[in-house]
């Protein structure tokens, strides 16, 4: 048995359940991501997972140790564990070097570990600042610091929490990949707890959502967004409309079209969810614009939704743009007479005026079927 190993854990915090009978499975070289709301558990599964909070309910294994059992109290504490942490605050010695703090619990005598930090302090472009403090450096800087002292020691299994959430969405993405290209190298078992699906997204090898202290979904990152397991998972991944209907005859009709629902028997009121980005529009006579979602992500190609003749124009609300992509709001017309107001996202610059019209048609793999709660 090698990486992480957790099995039914379950934690408590004054009676209330935080975590509930969650097992995960972190192979070397994998990278898996704790994704959810805050107060999810994410946090809490991690942290005992790590031995900061004492197991009350399962068991953990690290390589071919078993590092905590409920069962029998066996708990090691976490520096007995052979792991390596990462905090969002970083927690750097503010009284040491770069050097000194990477160096910290690897062994002034350690020849081959030294070697590797001239190595990786090269690979994070901080050579030039191994002398330096920690107040001395960026946010950026810092949390590699961080990341490469949690590495030092060649630990089986590392933990992040949170470590990218203190900078800015530039530096941010160069330090992802940075982050991720390290890890790859070592081939070190890595789990990573973020409220960012896009962070997830990016990092991961597969994504466990949780929510209510529950694991919801377990899937590669193309299969969590692409096949999300239920409403929750799909709408934490970004904006979704939301439409409802009644399957008959296989399908359910709705006032942005007719969907296929043959997985559902008749009489079962539906909920579809269709992703901003899954969404085709054009001025109203125009030839619609072609949206990257367009191409299919699942072996069976996207089927095209017929819009109702009487509602192949709406109205828009409002258009902006988001840098690569514009955002319009378009109004939709509700059987009792009310409206919904429905967002796309559209490649480029698209910016309709206000009060125009433009026919819209779906892709298939942007849209959810659930049955309604």
């Amino acid at each position: 048995m090698s990486g992480l190993h957790i099995s039914n854990l379950s934690h408590d915090f004054d009676d209330v359940p935080v975590v509930r009978g969650v097992s995960v499975f972190v192979a070397p070289g994998e990278v898996v991501c704790l994704l959810g709301p805050s107060g999810c558990g994410k946090t809490t599964l991690l942290r005992v997972a790590a031995g900061l909070e004492r197991l009350q309910r399962g068991q953990v294994h690290i390589g071919e140790a078993i590092v905590a059992d409920a069962a029998t109290g066996h708990d090691l504490p976490p520096e007995k564990r052979g792991i390596g942490l990462m905090f969002q605050d970083y927690a750097l010695f503010p009284h040491l070097s770069v050097r000194e703090n990477i160096l910290f619990g690897v062994g002034a005598n350690s020849d081959e570990r030294r070697t590797w930090i001239d190595q990786a302090l090269r690979l994070m472009d901080l050579e030039k600042h191994a002398v330096s403090f920690p107040h001395m450096l960026s946010g950026g800087q810092q949390q590699r610091v961080a990341l490469l002292r949690a590495l030092a020691p060649k630990p089986r299994v590392l933990f992040l929490d949170e470590p990218f959430s203190g900078l800015d969405i530039t530096r941010r993405a160069q330090v992802r990949q940075q982050t991720l290209e390290v890890l790859k190298d070592i081939g070190v078992a890595t789990l990573m707890v973020t409220h960012d699906p896009e962070e997830a997204m990016f990092m991961a090898d597969r994504i466990l959502v949780m929510n209510h202290g529950r694991v919801v979904q377990d899937g590669t990152p193309v299969e969590t967004y692409f096949d999300p397991a239920d409403p929750f998972v799909a709408g934490f991944f970004g904006p979704i409309n939301r439409l409802s209907g009644v399957v008959a005859d296989g399908h359910v009709a709705t006032p942005l079209g007719t969907f296929p629902a043959s997985d559902f028997e008749a009489g079962t009121r539906i909920e579809v969810l269709v992703r901003p980005e899954g969404l085709r529009l054009a001025e109203a006579g125009k030839t619609p614009r072609e949206n990257p979602g367009d191409a299919p992500c699942k072996p069976a190609p996207p089927v095209r939704m017929a819009l109702p003749e009487t509602a192949s124009h709406f109205e828009v609300k409002s258009a902006r743009p988001l840098g690569g992509s514009s955002l319009v709001i378009f109004a939709l017309p509700l059987p009792d007479g009310s409206e919904l107001a429905i967002e796309a996202r559209v490649p480029g610059m698209f910016l309709p005026a206000p009060g125009s019209r433009v026919t819209v048609s779906v892709n298939a793999n942007e849209a959810h079927l659930f049955k309604a709660e």
